[in-house]
């Protein structure tokens, strides 16, 4: 949960980005949209790509905490909103949010409600395939460009929504991510995808923790590429990933921990024109600053990156709960929460407050 001190500092925010309108409270509502490929990377081939959207809420809202597990024993607690509360009056700034490989938008709620609560609307969603919801797939999990494509469609489905949109300023758009959204966010502000680089990292660095099987598939590791571009139903999927998966009009970037950045092309880093900032922890494995911040921090010009000593990978996830420590392996590498949420989100609002306004 968010310490008071912030909370309030948040809040302060809120105020200046709103011009002396107060955030009361947070709600929370939720859309569905499709993608052309949404359907082969669920598991049940569902075309659906749901959508959460955080936003200031009206005052005289309850708000209620946010979790993921049983109700009475909670895994994480994600945050505090309020389901289906009417929106402040007035137009807002808005922020595409992408969670990590197998997490869910519930997961970053931690994250969407402070920038909510600062003044934002945040439009969150579960990607296909490689969300805490349901089964991870191999298409979900290697098909990461399409994450954009994900953020792209919620992007468009809000817009044409006749309760959001006449709250939200499309004029005023950033992204956010953290982990493979991370990658997603980098690749929504303009950078390319390049997979064969990917293949030839994970060949020659295969202990890289970003090539290395992951605590939420273990079975589907990126040492797997090379054979995946050999395979004729994936081959045309692949040559997709190199287009352009941009989302018009994102005028800022903000990303966690972002993982898979061998997968980009270096050449399209160093063209991105969005401002990016970057946090990273120096004791993530999952994904090393080495081969993923940093290179990001170097290759795109005017990126500004933040190290958080001590910091982990999964430090960046909801709120562990004592009930988590025994069936989500994750939380016990997660050792510095508060640390890394007050400096995602503090760091985050200052980007997106300047670059928005």
């Amino acid at each position: 949960m968010l310490k008071a001190s912030l909370i309030r500092s948040v809040a302060a925010l809120g105020l200046s980005i709103l011009g002396g309108q107060a955030i009361a409270a947070v709600g929370e509502t939720h859309r569905s949209t499709t993608t052309p490929t949404a359907a082969l990377r669920h598991a049940d081939g569902s075309s659906d790509v749901a959508i959460t959207v955080w936003y200031p809420a009206d005052e005289g809202a309850h708000e209620t905490p946010l979790v993921i597990g049983p109700a009475d024993a909670p895994l994480f607690v994600t945050g505090r909103a309020t389901a289906e509360a009417p929106l402040a009056k007035g137009r807002y700034p808005v922020v595409l949010l992408s969670h990590g490989f197998g997490g869910t938008a519930r997961m970053m709620a931690w994250f969407g409600t402070a920038l909510a609560r600062a003044g934002f609307v945040v439009i969150a969603v579960d990607h296909p395939g490689s969300n805490g919801r349901e089964p991870i797939t191999a298409n979900g999990a290697a098909w990461w460009w399409e994450r954009a494509e994900d953020l792209k469609a919620a992007w468009n489905t809000v817009k044409a929504d006749p309760e959001l949109s006449p709250h939200i300023d499309g004029t005023r758009l950033g992204v956010a991510g953290f982990s493979a959204g991370g990658f997603a966010a980098l690749v929504a502000g303009g950078a390319r995808v390049d997979v064969r680089h990917f293949a030839d990292f994970c060949k020659k660095h295969p202990d890289d923790g970003v090539c290395a099987p992951q605590l939420e598939a273990p079975d589907l590791t990126a040492r797997d590429i090379g054979s995946w571009l050999k395979d004729p139903d994936m081959q045309a999927r692949f040559k997709d990933a190199a287009g352009d998966h941009a989302v018009q009009g994102v005028r800022a970037v903000f990303v966690m921990a972002p993982a898979i950045v061998q997968a980009l092309g270096t050449d399209s880093l160093r063209r991105m024109q969005v401002p990016v900032s970057i946090l990273v922890g120096t004791a993530d494995t999952v994904a090393p600053a080495a081969t993923n911040a940093d290179v990001v921090a170097t290759l795109v010009p005017g990126a500004k990156e933040r190290r958080l000593e001590g910091v982990t990978h999964y430090d960046f996830l909801g709120n562990c709960q004592p009930a988590a420590t025994k069936v989500v392996p994750q939380c016990a590498k997660a050792t510095h929460q508060d640390q890394a949420h007050d400096a995602a989100i503090a760091q985050a609002i200052e980007v997106f407050r300047e670059r928005l306004r």
